[in-house]
């Protein structure tokens, strides 16, 4: 996600709008405003960009992968002009829906355990959340080993690779745990298989399982209902349950004030024009979060 500057002020562009006016923004706790721009054209059924004459879709509203861009007033937020725009960039997305799964959506307890399934930037952001609301043990899953020194530095007390186990995941969640699994699994890769893990890893009466990452439109998972009657919650949650508008200059505000660090995510820094090369990085697992400068 790129960061840039408009008329003057600093902005963060937000994939999530908040218009304030319809009925989910003014919901106490919704934050999937109705102008949420799925259809990759602004409110209007226009487009601002071209190509030979023929319409481009915006995506998520916001095409930040271009050096100009138009956005709809409720999908851009000004913040701290002080604020460092090479790591407050990444608040407008991934850590925030990550640390806001711990922090916001879940309400992590002090002294309890927790599960993150998937240790890239989302799901490393959400073990800090799980830090800075004082859980006691967070468990790390990942089939790529190498994420895990990067996991302990910021806060994963145990690194596990289901690679290394002939046991279903959530068995070894649970032998880790005294027989008890987890109070509180976040899943941050998409694939419905870890969901299903997750959320079985979780204590079967107070456990709390929370999707993070983003499934495949077409995916479908099967399941007991004994799994949640014996207490367990499931809970999807989008950009950490947060507001956009409201919270993203609250959370820089906090970055500046040293309540959490970014630095730690930012594994690389390049031209805009090696983009391609960032999506390498990203899809060979060697990279947590790639910031691309212009």
């Amino acid at each position: 996600m790129i960061f840039f500057s408009f008329s003057g002020d600093q902005v963060i562009p937000i994939f999530l709008p908040q218009c304030g006016k319809c009925s989910t923004c003014m919901h106490p706790t919704g934050n999937l405003c109705k102008k949420d721009q799925e259809t990759g054209f602004m409110e209007d059924g226009t487009s601002r960009f071209t190509h030979k004459g023929i319409p481009l879709h915006n995506f998520v509203g916001t095409s930040t992968f271009t050096e100009y861009t138009v956005v709809h007033e409720d999908s851009v937020v000004k913040i701290d002009a002080a604020a460092p725009p090479e790591k407050v960039c990444l608040i407008s997305c991934g850590f925030s829906t990550g640390y806001g799964a711990a922090i916001n959506a879940a309400k992590v307890r002090p002294g309890s355990t927790c599960a993150v399934f998937g240790l890239g930037g989302v799901g490393l952001s959400a073990v800090m959340g799980c830090k800075e609301a004082g859980a006691s043990r967070i468990i790390g899953i990942d089939i790529n080993k190498d994420k895990f020194p990067k996991a302990k530095e910021i806060g994963v007390t145990d690194c596990v690779n289901p690679k290394d186990y002939q046991k279903p995941i959530n068995e070894v969640i649970f032998d880790l745990t005294g027989g008890d699994g987890v109070e509180y699994s976040f899943e941050a890769i998409g694939k419905p298989e870890t969901m299903l893990a997750a959320l079985n890893s979780c204590q079967m009466n107070y456990g709390k399982c929370f999707i993070v990452g983003v499934p495949p439109t077409d995916s479908m998972i099967t399941f007991s209902p004994g799994l949640l009657f014996t207490g367990r919650t499931w809970k999807g949650t989008l950009f950490g349950d947060w507001k956009s508008k409201d919270t993203v200059p609250k959370l820089v505000s906090d970055f500046m004030n040293k309540r959490f660090s970014l630095d730690p995510l930012i594994t690389h820094t390049l031209p805009f024009d090696k983009i391609n090369e960032g999506f390498d990085l990203l899809h060979s697992g060697k990279c947590i979060r790639c910031i691309l400068t212009f």
